[in-house]
């Protein structure tokens, strides 16, 4: 229990020097974590470390998808859903399929089944490996894509292995395969939305912001667990609850209790991910072992990673070239239409303009209501700042660089390689492939994307936040005009004067809230911005309630 202790303890101390000292040394404090696990590996108390597979996937992973969709802008999230979604599916199954075919003809022993599943281990990027993107100065579309994706890959990932496996033992059928992973994902899909509806009715009845905190980290476990039972994807169910609490969570919870929420969940993702990394370093050694003891030798197996790294980045660049191609085409279908929806956005703002609408649809033989118009309205303003978004944000080949080598593989694949079955063939062999590609991954992706990122940086040109804010500022004070100032005292503020004084100051901040959390649906203001403005609204909103 003391070794325990003292390991526990001294991991802690490790993740809290490497976030700080790693920025200092300019490198990314994962890739410190990992080395410094592979130096502790060699030490006598990690001789034969070994992680059951089903921490990593089932106790660390929900809380870590968990926390990043809670933090994604739910907005930027929808706006890039169908890249995602090619990102999550077509490209796991299709790597998968091209290192199949690479591992059947290089590893000695097995054949296209089990090659297919250590391609669908090594195929998904890591959204704990993806987090060092994060630090650095990036596209916000790209930070979307690669976080999206590395929220939603693991669940086809692991569909595909489990179906590689199966396979090995009995007839493949395509529409098999696909109707478990469509059972999968919808079912996690409709459990996570509830777990996240029901968390967010409960916590709102409870006012102590440590207690409401502590209830929210059963969260990711009340979605993921009931969805593994039922043979669905616990990781998708966990970040659908994350996606809805993120959503919802403004317009449900207290200040106080976000903030409490936000603290605490950085803490937890700070020693998650730190321990991910740890232990992937700490592992190496006993995975290197167990092949020099099986097979007597390691450089085959380190070669054949290398080139499975390889192919991966080639199949990511031969799919993400044609996406971009895509979303290019589509932004400028959508600019082509631009000028006269915001034409008909005025149109639609004026009294005048609505009346002449729908008299117009009427004498078409449309049935249209002014409720309808509303909608309508509404999904204009949202299709317009849809294409501004897009103009904003444009995907060129350098952002398309960065979506290609920042794919980086991580934790998932790590554990995904230890789930194998022990009859495996060469499964000693296949497992350090995977532990090979993702330290690779890690070292020379992780290592390298931080100089490729100077290296295309174009000149910074005009920082067009600060618009951003004026236009923030003026939303604010328009929502508060329809509240009618306090009565002034006739004396002396007397204590009811100032609980007055008080619940308006509250009152304003309320309004104040309303106007972003709508202006945050419809995607009119960057959602950095926007989550700075909210942030300093609570933080107006605790002060006031604390001095009471």
């Amino acid at each position: 229990m003391t070794e325990l202790l003292v390991v526990i303890v001294t991991a802690l101390a490790v993740i809290a020097a490497a976030t700080l000292v790693g920025p200092r040394l300019g490198i990314a404090s994962p890739l410190v974590l990992v080395a410094i696990g592979v130096g502790a590996s060699f030490l006598p108390v990690f001789g034969s470390a070994h992680i059951e597979p089903e921490w990593v996937l089932e106790g660390v992973l929900p809380p870590l998808l968990y926390s990043s969709a809670v933090a994604m802008p739910s907005m930027n999230f929808r706006r890039e859903f169908g890249a995602i979604g090619g990102l999550s599916v077509l490209l796991v199954v299709a790597s998968a399929l091209v290192l199949g075919a690479f591992f059947m003809l290089v590893v000695p022993g097995i054949g296209f089944a089990w090659g297919v599943a250590l391609g669908a281990i090594v195929s998904p990027t890591d959204a704990v490996a993806t987090s060092i993107i994060k630090q650095m100065a990036v596209s916000k579309r790209v930070v979307a894509l690669l976080d999206g994706e590395s929220l939603l890959n693991d669940a086809s990932a692991l569909v595909m292995l489990r179906t590689a496996i199966v396979a090995t033992a009995a007839t493949f059928s395509f529409w098999g395969a696909a109707g478990t992973f469509g059972y999968s994902v919808v079912v996690a899909m409709v459990i996570g939305w509830a777990v996240g509806r029901f968390n967010l009715m409960i916590r709102r009845s409870v006012t102590d912001a440590t207690v409401n905190t502590v209830i929210s980290f059963t969260v990711p476990f009340v979605a993921a667990v009931p969805a593994t039972l039922l043979h669905a994807s616990g990781l998708v169910a966990a970040v659908v609850a994350g996606i809805v609490t993120g959503r919802r969570a403004p317009r449900v919870l207290s200040a106080r209790n976000r903030l409490s929420d936000s603290q605490n969940w950085r803490t937890v993702e700070l020693v998650l991910e730190g321990a991910v990394f740890l232990t992937m370093g700490v592992q190496v050694k006993s995975v290197v072992t167990h092949v020099r003891d099986d097979h007597g030798g390691l450089g085959t197996a380190v070669l054949i990673a290398a080139g499975a790294l390889l192919l991966t980045v080639l199949v990511r660049a031969a799919y993400v070239g044609p996406l971009l191609g895509v979303l290019a085409w589509r932004s400028r279908i959508s600019l082509s239409h631009h000028p006269r929806i915001l034409e008909f956005r005025e149109k639609l703002s004026t009294p005048e303009g609505k009346r002449e609408t729908l008299d117009r649809m009427s004498t078409r033989g449309h049935q249209v209501s002014e409720t309808d118009l509303e909608r309508f309205h509404l999904r204009v303003v949202r299709g317009i700042a849809t294409t501004e978004y897009f103009l904003r944000e444009p995907l060129g080949p350098r952002e398309g660089a960065v979506v290609v080598w920042a794919g980086m593989r991580g934790a998932v694949t790590v554990a995904a390689a230890q789930t194998l079955p022990e009859d495996t063939p060469q499964r000693s062999v296949l497992v350090l492939i995977a532990f090979a590609v993702a330290t690779m991954s890690l070292l020379v992706q992780g290592g390298t994307i931080g100089p490729l990122l100077r290296l295309l940086t174009p000149k910074a040109g005009e920082d067009e936040s600060g618009g951003e804010r004026t236009r923030i500022f003026e939303l604010m004070r328009a929502a508060t005009e329809a509240i009618p100032a306090p009565p002034k005292p006739a004396g002396v503020p007397t204590p009811q004067d100032r609980i007055v004084v008080r619940d308006h100051r509250l009152a304003v901040l309320a309004a104040q809230r309303s106007a972003l959390l709508d202006a945050r649906d419809n995607g009119t203001f960057d959602a950095e911005v926007l989550e700075k403005a909210l942030a300093d609204l609570d933080a107006s909103q605790i002060a006031i309630e604390m001095r009471g």
